[in-house]
């Protein structure tokens, strides 16, 4: 009992702010099933490294003297050194995605990268909030609404915040359902949201599936090399998945691979959710620049689509600019649900899935735009 106490009197009042952050992620995780493969672990870890003279930091073992423990070896090798964690899970992520929405209407790419745009308004607004260019162009990033793009810039350009980035960057991904439908409304009138879209019936042949992740690669190579290892992974997922010849390992990059590096990886981030380092006031400012970005996003891919119909034809329902962010597939259905909502006969979740896949190609391809710019 006297360990305990004195163990209890060790706590900085810091550190018990962080055991409250990380018991507010696992409620998230458990109660609200929010990125419960990331967040839970990304809450517990957050406890562990806040204990008092931490194991998982550091050890002192008999003849080795001090030496790593076990979440700061992790995070060393597996993020710090080499980014190994976020490359390998763009590997399941592109074995997940199936791209057939969008080759069947290639004007959806450019939702994607119009709802890139709120990435580099925030970097200039936290650049003119006093952050330094790499940080600013790190926290910029988190506007991608893809975590390991997030995670694997901040870490690239040795952001001081990379703890706070990934916190906001996975929270945010998690809370589309809840931020997205009122950034949409903010934006549209119940008429635009109402407003049906016809389904093409054009068939994506398995030559096209299969030279799509090829091509993409090589022409995202040229245009942005610093960006091949972030979209080479995920092509080289979606060649797995496309290719037929590698369905068991499809199967296990889309499962086994990508739950477990989810799991280390979020037990691995929390190396930086050190109470010294997240309970700042820039670590405040960070989540709230996170919220911009993300509302930027959905906000510019919506006007992007309006200004897009008055040139064309065929018009286009304004809330698939929104599905343009990298959150897949939470962004989809919002606008799946949005329109049945407007009208419950508008249905638009294929045209949405479309966009939402051009977004995750083109927050990769942001990421890697950004750490040419600014590594």
């Amino acid at each position: 009992m006297e360990f305990l106490w004195e163990g209890l009197l060790a706590v900085t009042w810091k550190q018990a702010v962080m055991f409250v952050v990380g018991g507010l992620l696992i409620y998230l995780a458990i109660e609200k099933k929010y990125e419960p493969a990331l967040l839970l672990p990304m809450g517990f870890g957050a406890i562990l490294v806040n204990l008092p003279a931490s194991g998982v930091l550091n050890q002192i073992t008999q003849g080795a003297g001090e030496t790593n423990g076990i979440i700061q070896w992790l995070f060393t090798h597996g993020i710090e050194a080499s980014e190994a964690f976020p490359l390998l899970l763009f590997i399941g992520i592109g074995a997940m995605i199936d791209f057939g929405p969008l080759l069947a209407n290639p004007k959806l790419f450019l939702f994607g990268a119009a709802a890139q745009i709120g990435i580099f308004l925030t970097v200039i607004v936290a650049v003119l909030l006093n952050f330094d260019i790499q940080d600013a162009a790190s926290i910029g990033i988190i506007g991608a609404a893809d975590g390991p793009t997030s995670l694997l810039v901040s870490q690239v350009l040795k952001s001081k915040y990379v703890g706070a980035i990934a916190v906001a960057a996975y929270s945010y991904m998690a809370l589309v359902p809840i931020i997205q439908p009122a950034a949409i409304k903010l934006v549209t009138t119940k008429k635009e949201r109402a407003m049906r879209m016809p389904y093409a019936s054009t068939q994506v042949s398995r030559r096209t599936r299969i030279l799509f992740p090829i091509l993409v690669s090589i022409v995202a190579g040229l245009v942005a090399p610093a960006s091949v290892s972030l979209v080479g992974f995920l092509m080289f997922g979606n060649l797995i998945r496309e290719c037929g010849v590698l369905n068991s390992l499809s199967e296990t990059a889309q499962h086994e691979l990508a739950n477990l590096i989810t799991l280390l990886l979020g037990i691995t981030i929390s190396f930086s959710m050190r109470a010294e380092q997240f309970v700042t006031p820039q670590t405040l400012l960070i989540l709230c620049l996170g919220l911009v970005a993300f509302v930027f996003d959905t906000v510019g891919g919506v006007l992007f689509a309006k200004v897009l119909n008055l040139f064309c034809k065929n018009k286009v329902n304004p809330m698939i600019g929104a599905a343009g962010i990298s959150a897949f597939p939470m962004s989809a259905r919002v606008v799946e649900r949005l329109g049945v909502e407007a009208d419950n006969q508008n249905h638009l979740l294929m045209h949405a899935a479309g966009a939402n896949v051009a977004g995750q190609v083109a927050s990769v391809v942001a990421g890697g735009v950004i750490l040419g710019f600014f590594l």
